[in-house]
């Protein structure tokens, strides 16, 4: 399963984080296959507010709908609830546990690591990360505790830095795709840019076109 090939890892072009509890209108479910229809194929669970048992049940409450679709699943931080849950993945932050520990634990997770500096990534490299995002790119509510925007230049540079796939995160609405596709980056990670939309499932779409579509 696990990948250090960037071509194999093509389902990240468009990388979905949730955010379902400011979306409680519509069953998760739904949501999620909404944006499956749409092509996107990397989804991360990423619920804070849910204690461990509670993100386990919501980890399996959707397996089977990206299951369906081919698609992999991601758990936030918790590499344990992503092995015991059948996940392909987990997202670390750059407090989590080193991903190195994680790869030694869990071969069979792709591990991704969250960065907000050159150090982070080159770090996240050396200890055998299979990807990074790299944040915030632009002005974003979700990542404003991680300071500024670093704009598409400082993303450039950290593309050339490291031989691993750079995911661009933070306000990547989807006018702002080609610009940081322009920068090298592998793929996108997003939250309000689909979640937000009055149609997940189209602007799903639009986000993936930028890739040529769906990835099979």
């Amino acid at each position: 399963m696990k990948t250090s090939e960037n071509d194999d890892l093509d389902f990240l072009h468009v990388y979905l984080i949730s955010d379902f509890h400011h979306h409680q209108e519509e069953p998760i479910t739904e949501q999620v296959e909404k944006a499956l229809q749409g092509g996107v194929r990397a989804i991360q669970l990423r619920e804070k507010d849910l204690s461990p048992k509670e993100l386990y049940a919501q980890a399996l409450e959707i397996k089977p709908i990206i299951e369906k679709y081919d698609a992999k699943l991601f758990i936030n931080d918790r590499a344990d609830i992503a092995e015991i849950a059948g996940a392909d993945g987990v997202q670390l932050t750059e407090t989590s546990v080193p991903a190195g520990e994680i790869k030694d634990k869990f071969p069979n997770l792709i591990v991704g690591v969250s960065t907000h500096a050159k150090e982070g990534a080159l770090l996240a490299e050396a200890e055998g990360a299979d990807f990074i995002t790299f944040s915030p790119i632009y002005e974003t509510p979700s990542k404003i505790h991680f300071g500024p925007p670093q704009g598409p230049e400082k993303l450039g540079q950290i593309v050339k830095s490291v031989h691993l796939p750079v995911l661009a995160l933070g306000g990547i609405k989807l006018n702002r795709v080609p610009e940081v596709l322009e920068q090298g980056a592998h793929g996108v990670a997003v939250i309000s840019g689909i979640w937000d939309s009055k149609d997940i499932k189209q602007k799903a779409y639009e986000y993936m076109h930028h890739f040529g579509g769906a990835t099979s």
